[in-house]
């Protein structure tokens, strides 16, 4: 019962990381907005920075989510 209890518990934990991941994607884009609407012609320069944040941001939830997946159904 008492495990039960912990994975379910580890699991919650492990999921903060998605909301890190959506404040960190939410940052990224309005920072790239803001910037693009105060110099348009250095927009299409750093459209790779942009693609590049928003793939290590999103890498940071979904291993927190496969973290979740691993304590609820891998032990």
């Amino acid at each position: 019962m008492e495990a039960e209890a912990a994975k379910l518990i580890g699991a919650g934990l492990a999921c903060t990381a998605l909301i890190g991941a959506g404040i960190g994607i939410g940052n990224i884009f309005g920072s790239y907005l803001s910037g693009a609407l105060r110099n348009p012609s250095a927009a299409d320069g750093q459209r790779t920075n942009l693609l590049l944040g928003f793939a290590l941001a999103e890498a940071t939830g979904l291993f927190g989510l496969v973290i979740a997946l691993i304590l609820l159904f891998g032990f």
